[in-house]
């Protein structure tokens, strides 16, 4: 049972960002599963797998987008960036969070694997 009363540093390593359509798992604050909520398949081919999450953007009602210098919370969105093969840098911005929270054991459990294992070498 964990004491409520605890005031140290966060030590929990998975974090579950949801939006209308999509639960983004993250673990130390990098993309580790990315789940469609309506058929609550992994989407091993997403483009945020893999990358860390940078911070968050606010969605104003004019359709600005402006950078959140604090933990991304509900209303936000997710601020992914990465470069290409090619050298270009890209971003990636997920839709509104409705809710951020901890996994469920057995999620973190399923996820699926991030990187298929490499044939043995023949020296």
């Amino acid at each position: 049972m964990e004491d409520a009363s605890y005031e140290g540093p966060e030590r929990r390593r998975h974090r579950v960002f949801v939006t209308r359509n999509t639960e983004y798992h993250l673990r130390d604050g990098v993309c580790v599963a990315v789940r469609d909520r309506a058929t609550k398949r992994w989407a091993e081919g997403h483009m945020a797998l893999r990358l860390r999450m940078e911070g968050a953007v606010r969605m104003c009602s004019n359709g600005a987008l402006i950078p959140v210098f604090q933990p991304p919370d509900a209303g936000d969105a997710l601020f992914f960036s990465y470069r290409t093969a090619e050298g270009e840098d890209r971003q990636l911005v997920t839709s509104r969070i409705e809710a951020v929270d901890r996994p469920r054991k057995a999620d973190v459990n399923s996820y699926p694997p991030l990187f298929k294992k490499q044939p043995a070498r023949k020296d």
